[in-house]
Order: structure tokens, then C-alpha cells, then sequence
């Protein structure tokens, strides 16, 4: 019998996605928590059904080179959008390059606003070279810029230290070589550019989807009012808090502000320009809301100077936030949610906070709100306000609680979940609390194929991009685990560029399911088709393909 590339006839009960987020696969057991974790439920789908490796990273999902890891940002636009967009690394990349960066409206009006007014030039973000929110050569590109062409006078770069998508206790090795970078350019060009402010990523500044406002309300303090714990440089206020603080990694550095003899060096005053320079959006829009909402509520902004600001893109594009960026943002039409709902099926988005708008914004293409009110619900569950480590089990339960109750109410055709675990608290590089977050996922994921064999539907399972399974830094000379000086594993808290399980779990037998052996190299970007294909919908061609082929069993 000839192999369908289409479901025919339905299923009983609905098409359900589970999202693991951060757990991809690795051969490497040192370090893996996915590998080490009691996982009956995911070892019991890889002996029995079929499944296949997905690329999660690089190229595969638009970023700028295989060298770079995959992200939830980038991770559920692929999903969502069934084909591969150019990503925002890649965009401020070429707009460097082309100089359209520096061309566009958005840069001419903040140079000119600095001129106007002898104002001082900002720049706030991440400060690394992880390439997931942000990149040092493109905040490198912009002063050059500004001190050669431009010829403003004066820069002050507000640094948010990173530890996550690089190593957890890199920051002196972005901040030595960023000094003597400044040092050179402000002799060479005769300007006075300087460090004032920063603080850790998870400390100050970047929240996200709305879970800790005191995060932006500190990174106010320290950038725009320079106010906190002063020090002479960013040199010193890391020393300074390693040594007080036994342990702590980049990510959580508390604020800090950098002073000499006057007083703070760069505290943000009316008539200056401010750069938001991450280019990714979901820990850049609270911070833009603060600059820019004139009916700001979240927190008293004290001062309220009034700047000209701008974002590296537009990081939502249905809210327009922030007004006015440098780079513009793929322009992802004709998702996978929109060609369904225009199918008529019901659908269903829920995770927990931390990751809410990856199932909804980022898998819309980068959309708020719903293509159709009537066919689709979003469910966010609120996340705990506490390190993950100490809850590493997270929102997960709560999650299944409301996705078994809808598998067996029968109100969608489709059903797709993110479980935050994996990710969230691989970040924090606490391999036992990573273990334990793999496991919390494992006792979900059995609980979702119990009643999606009741309702005779069908489970996919797949992931976003890796992390929990490579918890320690990985020398790449050697090929081995870089360790302390007494012998203890380095602590890894970035994704990876490992490959993602996707598996299928048809439990009522009558369907023979297998890979389709032409599709070579299968990415993120299958799954939108794929889903399509389940539910009897015919993707377009303009998707990257379909993975599987169906036989109805005799």
C-alpha cells in the first residue's frame, strides 16, 4: 500500500506538542543531566517509536553560522514559521556591513538629538559575545562610528554581565579587553567614551514577559539615575562583589555604578540618546516600555529625563515597542497557527510565564495577540518569583494539569505546551537541580501519553535548542571537561549546539508512521509541516517539508 503524506480521517482526540525546552541530546554522559536523569517515560518513546535528530542551531534556524547556539527566540519562530528567516544576529550583521544601520532615520535622529542638545551618547545591553541576545562587535561597530564619522564627544556604556550564554564567570574577559578597546579608540578619535554602569543580566535590567519589574526598576537607578555601590571600574566592582559574594556567577552581580572625583561618570540627563543594543526582544521590551511610555506604571522613574531613545530592533511588533529601532525585524507571514486557523482548527497555547510568549509572540512570528479569538486560547501560568534552583520541578505540574484536563475535554485539534525546566534551570550551571528539572519533565511527559492514548490522539516531542545535557564547559582543544583548580567540573549555563529529539507517539496502532527518508537534514523548521500533515492539512509549498509518511495498518 502506497504511503500517505497526509493523515486521512483525523485523529479521535488532538495533535499535542510538547516543547522540552533546553533538552537536547548528546552522547557525552559527563555533565549530561538529560543522559543521568531517571527518565523512564522519554527512554520508553525512544525504544518504541519513531524518532529522528533535529538541527536546533546555526544556519538551520537563521542565525549566522553553524558556530553559533540555537535559542527559544529563534528556536520557536522556526517552529512556527515551517521555514528558515534570517535572525536577528545575522540582520544587524548585515546591516552593519551594508551600512544601512547607520543610513536609516533612527541613527540619524539620535546623532542629531545629541548634537542638538550636547548630549551624551548611551549604549545599554548585554555585554558579551554569546550572540543570543547580543553581540560586542556590534556595539563596537556603533561607537566607532560615533567617535570617527559622527564625532560625538561623548559615550557611556552601560554593561549588563552575561554568564549565561557564555561562561558563567567570564565578565573580566569582556570587560579588560572592552577598557583598553575605549582607551584606544578615545585617543585615536579624541572622544571621551567610558564605561558607567552595569550589573548581572539576572540582577538588573533584562526581565522578561513581565516577571520581576524590580529588575527594571534597578537597572533605572543604576543606568538613568546613577544611583548605587560606586566603584572606580568595572574591573573593581567585579572583584569586589566576587570576593564579598563566595560563588556568585556574572548573571547575578548585584548593580554598580562607576565614579571618580565628580561623582558618577554617566548617569542619563535630558537631551542625551540612549541605544538599547540587544538585538533580541523578550529582555528588551520592559526596559524600552520604561524610556518610552509616557502613562509608565510599573515603577516611579526618578528621573524622568527626556531622552531620545531607540532599540537595536523592534522587539514587538504589534505594539510598536520600542517606537524607534536601528534594524528591521524578519517579517514572518503565514505561520503555522494562521494557516490552521484558517483551516478551522482549534488550537491551544499554554506554558508557564518564563516562556509564555515563545509559545505565542515568538511561534507567531513574532505576532502578539491571536489570529482568530474564536479558535484559539492562550494559558499562561504564572511562574515562581524565586532562583529556579530552588524550585526546580518549576510550573511544570500545573502546565499538565491543564493540558491533560484539555487532551480529554476535547475542545482543540491541537495542542502545543512548553516545558521551561530544561532551560531555565540549566542556566544556572546547578547540576543537581538540572537533573531534577529533567525528571520533573519526564513525570509530565508520562502523564501527557497516558491521556493521549485515552483520547486517541497523537503526542509529538520535541525541544527548542539544548542546554541540560552539556552542564559543564567543554575544553574544544581537548574534547574534555574543563575543570577548577580542585578538580571540581566547570559549571556550563549556556544552550548548546546540540541536536533535539522529535518524536512520535501514535498509541492506538492501526498507523504505521515513519520518517520520510528524503528529507536529508531535518530542522526545527519541519515541525510546522509536519503538524499540518497530522492534521490532515496540506502545508504549502513554501514550507520546508514534512518528516513523516503514514500506513494505515491492516
Amino acid at each position: 500500500m502506497e504511503r500517505q503524506r497526509l493523515l486521512q480521517g483525523g485523529l479521535k482526540g488532538p495533535l499535542t506538542l510538547v516543547i522540552m525546552d533546553g533538552i537536547g541530546f548528546s552522547e557525552r554522559k559527563e555533565g549530561n543531566a538529560v543522559a543521568d536523569a531517571l527518565t523512564p517515560h522519554l527512554d520508553w518513546l525512544l525504544a518504541h517509536c519513531p524518532h529522528t535528530l533535529l538541527r536546533a542551531h546555526g544556519t538551520a534556524v537563521g542565525l549566522p553560522s553553524d558556530k553559533d547556539m540555537g535559542n527559544s527566540e529563534v528556536g520557536h519562530n522556526a517552529m512556527g514559521a515551517g521555514r528558515v528567516y534570517a535572525q536577528g544576529a545575522r540582520l544587524v550583521n548585515e546591516a552593519i556591513e551594508t551600512g544601512r544601520l547607520f543610513q536609516g532615520k533612527t541613527w540619524r535622529r539620535l546623532v542629531d538629538f545629541c548634537r542638538e542638545h550636547n548630549g551624551t551618547l548611551h549604549f545599554i545591553g548585554l555585554f558579551s559575545d554569546g550572540n543570543v541576545h547580543s553581540h560586542l562587535d556590534h556595539l563596537k561597530a556603533m561607537l566607532e562610528r560615533a567617535a570617527l564619522v559622527e564625532k560625538i564627544p561623548r559615550c557611556r556604556i552601560h554593561i549588563l554581565l552575561d554568564g549565561r550564554d557564555v561562561g558563567e564567570t567570564s565578565a573580566l574577559d569582556y570587560v579588560d579587553p572592552f577598557e583598553a578597546y575605549l582607551q584606544d579608540l578615545n585617543a585615536r578619535a579624541g572622544v571621551d567614551y567610558r564605561i558607567a554602569s552595569g550589573g548581572g543580566r539576572m540582577s538588573i535590567t533584562m526581565d522578561r514577559y513581565e516577571a520581576d519589574w524590580s529588575m527594571v526598576a534597578r537597572g533605572w537607578e543604576t543606568h538613568v539615575a546613577g544611583k548605587g555601590r560606586t566603584f572606580r571600574s568595572a574591573r573593581e566592582a567585579v572583584e569586589a562583589y566576587r570576593k564579598e559574594i563566595p560563588g556568585v556567577i556574572d548573571q547575578d552581580l548585584p548593580p554598580f555604578v562607576i565614579a571618580d572625583e565628580q561623582g558618577p561618570v554617566g548617569p542619563i540627563r535630558d537631551g542625551d540618546a540612549v541605544i538599547f543594543f540587544n538585538f533580541r526582544g523578550d529582555r528588551a521590551i520592559e526596559i524600552s516600555r520604561a524610556f518610552e511610555e509616557e502613562d509608565f506604571d510599573k515603577f516611579v522613574r526618578d528621573p524622568y529625563p527626556k531622552v531620545a531613545y531607540a532599540g537595536m530592533m523592534e522587539y514587538d511588533g504589534d505594539l510598536h515597542i520600542p517606537k524607534n529601532y536601528l534594524v528591521e525585524p524578519p517579517h514572518i507571514e503565514k505561520t503555522v497557527s494562521e494557516l490552521l486557523c484558517a483551516k478551522g482548527v482549534r488550537q491551544l497555547a499554554i506554558s508557564e510565564t518564563q516562556k509564555f510568549g515563545h509559545v505565542t509572540y515568538f511561534w507567531n512570528g513574532n505576532r502578539s495577540g491571536k489570529f482568530d479569538e474564536k479558535l484559539e486560547e492562550y494559558v499562561e501560568i504564572p511562574s515562581d518569583r524565586v532562583p529556579f534552583e530552588e524550585r526546580p520541578w518549576m510550573k511544570a505540574a500545573e502546565i499538565t494539569d491543564r493540558v491533560v484536563e484539555e487532551i480529554r475535554g476535547g475542545r482543540f485539534d491541537f495542542i502545543r505546551l512548553n516545558f521551561a525546566n530544561g532551560d531555565m534551570v540549566g542556566h544556572t550551571g546547578i547540576y543537581q537541580a538540572a537533573h531534577i528539572a529533567v525528571e520533573a519533565v519526564d513525570l509530565c511527559l508520562g502523564r501527557i501519553m497516558k491521556a493521549v492514548r485515552e483520547a486517541g490522539g497523537m503526542l509529538l516531542v520535541t525541544a527548542d535548542h539544548g542546554n541540560a545535557e552539556e552542564m559543564y564547559e567543554i575544553d574544544k582543544k581537548t574534547g574534555e571537561v574543563k575543570r577548577h583548580p580542585d578538580g571540581t567540573p566547570k559549571a556550563k549555563t549556556s544552550h548548546t549546539l546540540s541536536p533535539v529529539w522529535f518524536i512520535v507517539y501514535e498509541p492506538s496502532g492501526k498507523l504505521q508512521v515513519r520518517f520520510d527518508p528524503d528529507v536529508k537534514t531535518p530542522g526545527l523548521t519541519n515541525i510546522a509541516a509536519t503538524c499540518m500533515q497530522i492534521l490532515g492539512e496540506a502545508p504549502p509549498d513554501f514550507y520546508d517539508p514534512p518528516l513523516l509518511l503514514f500506513q494505515e495498518q491492516a
